[in-house]
């Protein structure tokens, strides 16, 4: 179903939470700019124009609004997408097709459309994807390969062989020999985030849209010789919550498990950043100097640049000598808001 000016403008009569995230509707008459389910008084269509990013309603000169707080609460998970979530992560083999789907209340499109914009696939590819992560960690954990295919959702051995394969690159038998990096997509104030997290620590943490990702996945994969795969991971948990916490202006500080492969310069440049307090700046130059390399601005300014872990390895805490903000990976205008969202709340 295409999503056209009428369903959106339905949708924001209705406050239908389903389509949280994938639309902001901006009143050109008040210069404010809403949640589909806000609660405020609705606007007359003609007075309506939608967007699909918090950012182009920023960028077009439109204000968040002060009731629903699109910047701050953005995209919440519905209640009934929660609830088939963890009906899944309970167990990964279960099938639900859209009768199912209608049985416990929900409209298969809105399903799909809700998923290609939160994880970038159909419900059902999510569930497909679901079901090999499963089974790859399972193979890992010492299963057998027949245990595995069927305890998966699969209806033979050489079928499962043959999907394995086509994803993973390398036989089931030959899946226990590979490191495995969980990958899952979170939803920030300032839009998607892609976070891939090891048994160590979070190894990755960026914005969907940034131009060096699909580089940075690729690197990552290779310097720890392992899988890239959409899935759980024990620290994904926490870093939902602290990050939830930051934006909210409640925390400060992270304690997420971090896990870091890089030069051993890189790695000096890295933990010297999160020595940047909260709500402060400091320049390339000074940064240098604190690592005692103070000829190497321009080495530290690249090392900043490789850094895949963004916010909770502060990078956008270092701007120009001059005072000025310089290259970020996420773009200036987020580098602005954390920047502005930790004056705020600095004290």
């Amino acid at each position: 179903m295409r999503l056209t000016d009428d369903i959106m403008y339905q949708a924001i009569v209705s406050k239908d939470t389903s389509f949280e995230g994938v639309f902001f509707t901006a009143v050109k008459t008040t210069g404010i700019f809403c949640r589909p389910s806000c609660t405020a008084r609705k606007p007359k269509k003609e007075n309506v124009e939608f967007f699909h990013s918090a950012k182009e309603c920023i960028l077009k000169g439109y204000r968040p609004c002060k009731i629903c707080k699109p910047i701050e609460k953005l995209n919440e998970t519905p209640p009934e997408i929660k609830k088939l979530m963890e009906s899944l992560n309970t167990d990964p083999s279960a099938k639900f097709k859209d009768n199912d789907l209608r049985k416990a209340g929900m409209e298969p499109s809105q399903v799909r459309r809700w998923f290609l914009k939160n994880h970038g696939i159909t419900f059902q590819a999510y569930q497909r994807m679901l079901r090999i992560n499963t089974a790859f960690k399972k193979l890992q954990e010492g299963a057998s390969v027949t245990h595995t295919a069927f305890d998966s959702g699969f209806e033979s051995i050489s079928g499962f062989a043959e999907t394995f394969k086509s994803i993973f690159g390398v036989s089931p038998k030959r899946g226990k020999e590979q490191k495995l990096i969980d990958l899952k997509r979170l939803e920030t104030p300032l839009g998607t985030m892609i976070a891939c997290a090891v048994g160590e620590g979070v190894c990755l943490l960026e914005f969907s849209d940034r131009k060096m990702l699909e580089t940075e996945l690729k690197d990552l994969a290779k310097r720890i010789n392992a899988t890239i795969v959409q899935g759980q991971n024990k620290h994904f948990e926490l870093l939902e919550t602290q990050l939830k916490e930051y934006f909210d202006g409640k925390r400060k500080v992270f304690n997420v498990p971090l896990f870091t492969p890089g030069t051993d310069f890189q790695k000096m440049v890295w933990a010297e950043l999160q020595t940047i307090p909260f709500g402060k700046t400091r320049s390339y130059l000074e940064q240098a100097k604190a690592i005692r390399k103070p000829d190497s601005v321009r080495a530290v300014a690249n090392a900043n640049g490789m850094n895949r872990i963004a916010i909770l390895i502060p990078c956008h805490r270092v701007i120009g000598s001059d005072g000025n903000l310089t290259g970020y990976g996420g773009g200036l205008w987020r580098k602005q808001y954390l920047l502005d969202l930790e004056k705020r709340h600095d004290h």
